[in-house]
């Protein structure tokens, strides 16, 4: 069972249909849109980093965005385009991290 107090939220490349979210680049995208909110700010002259509270990843073969609550509690414009950006193209949402696929092994295409 995932713990209600977990501070990550998974976004799932998979729609609630089941359909693989595309482009299959979506969630580097989406991080690196939201890389400017991060602990401390945006730094100035650097090359793009991904924020420590908005980075691409994968569970089980399926591209992801995992989102760290302190986004939330720092800049909440930013939680609420990523929530919404997940809500308008019917993502699966999870509140910690997805134990196992067991719905969707492998996803359509």
């Amino acid at each position: 069972m995932v713990s209600t107090t977990s501070k990550k939220v998974y976004i799932l490349g998979i729609t609630r249909s089941g359909r693989t979210f595309r482009p299959s680049d979506w969630a580097e995208r989406l991080a690196g849109v939201m890389s400017q909110f991060r602990p401390g700010g945006a730094p100035t002259g650097r090359h793009l980093a991904y924020s420590p509270w908005c980075v691409p990843s994968s569970v089980n073969n399926v591209r992801c965005v995992v989102v760290h609550e302190d986004l939330r509690a720092h800049h909440v414009m930013a939680w609420d385009f990523v929530m919404g950006f997940a809500k308008d193209n019917e993502l699966q949402v999870h509140i910690g991290a997805p134990l196992h696929m067991e719905n969707h092994p492998h996803p359509k295409s």
